[in-house]
């Protein structure tokens, strides 16, 4: 059996450790409320705008446009992947799931381009032999449209420079304080086959997407009528599309960590109250023994005595 004194400074180890994370959780929580209404209000803009673009552009596949592709042929596939995970750590899976998700989707990772918004996706991408390229780290302190525009001219201007192919955006989508579901969503250039496996923004998990019947009759398709020309209204249209859903999307990525810090550091402090009690069990058994041992020696010397 451990002695007193251990017992007792690990007791108050654990105590000050259960003090720093319950402030964590305060502050995640309050951070949280503000990160969710922004989450909350932007959602649907976002959702319409990727459904409206996307659709138009996978409609578009006879154009001819540096945003929309037209297809390798002598080589493989660059991809670029724009990568949020957070700056800071203590937020339980939050961003090993997003570095999993990644390593999982089967790219390779010499012909793939990482974007990294998060220090903490950059050092675990960089570890596993993926090409970073920018650093938008800071963008996750406080994300405004601006970090957006910013992100989105890199990305877009190596598409059009031909350094990558197509576009991918991995982040994590707010469902509420216990849910936050990882998403790869692509978002350039488009094929029909591409809409219907991104439908949602990857808001509704695979358990909650409605299946398709093969019956179901097929929705009229539009004729794409471009005024201006074609060029010029794409070269608008996709750059705002594109700021648009990473804008979305360092939105939902800062709700989702907040909110998986504060369920995190809910867990810790939860944890350490339960091993404070424990160790209060120890040391009052510790205390008896100890007590128990004078009492027998006083006695048992009181004995030799007489």
């Amino acid at each position: 059996m451990a002695s007193m004194r251990d017992i007792k400074r690990r007791r108050e180890s654990i105590t000050s450790t259960s003090q720093i994370t319950k402030a964590m959780k305060l502050v995640s929580t309050v951070k949280l409320q503000k990160a969710k209404g922004r989450a909350e209000e932007s959602k649907p803009y976002f959702e319409k705008m990727y459904d409206t673009v996307s659709s138009m552009l996978a409609k578009s596949g006879n154009v001819q446009n540096a945003f929309l592709g037209t297809g390798k042929t002598d080589g493989p596939k660059k991809t670029g992947i724009i990568v949020i995970t957070s700056n800071r750590g203590l937020a339980g899976g939050y961003n090993s799931n997003i570095v999993k998700m990644v390593v999982n989707a089967g790219f390779d990772p010499e012909n793939t381009v990482i974007y990294p918004v998060g220090r903490k996706g950059l050092e675990a991408l960089r570890r596993l032999g993926y090409h970073l390229s920018g650093d938008f780290n800071e963008v996750m302190n406080k994300p405004l449209f601006g970090d957006a525009v910013s992100i989105g001219k890199t990305v877009t201007g190596d598409l059009e420079s031909g350094k990558i192919d197509e576009i991918y955006l991995a982040y994590t989508v707010f469902k509420n304080t216990m849910t936050q579901i990882p998403t790869l969503l692509k978002i350039l250039p488009f094929t029909e086959e591409d809409l219907d496996n991104n439908s949602g923004m990857g808001d509704l998990s695979s358990e909650e997407k409605p299946e398709k019947k093969d019956d179901a009759p097929k929705a009229a398709e539009a004729i794409m009528n471009y005024e201006p020309e074609e060029e010029e209204t794409l070269s608008y249209i996709i750059p705002m599309y594109m700021n648009s859903l990473i804008f979305g999307a360092l939105v939902e990525a800062s709700a989702s960590e907040n909110g998986a810090r504060m369920q995190a550091m809910d867990n810790a402090t939860s944890n350490a109250e339960e091993m404070i009690d424990t160790l209060g069990l120890q040391y009052n058994r510790a205390r008896q023994a100890a007590i128990t041992q004078e009492l027998t020696e006083i006695v048992a010397g009181a004995a030799a005595i007489e």
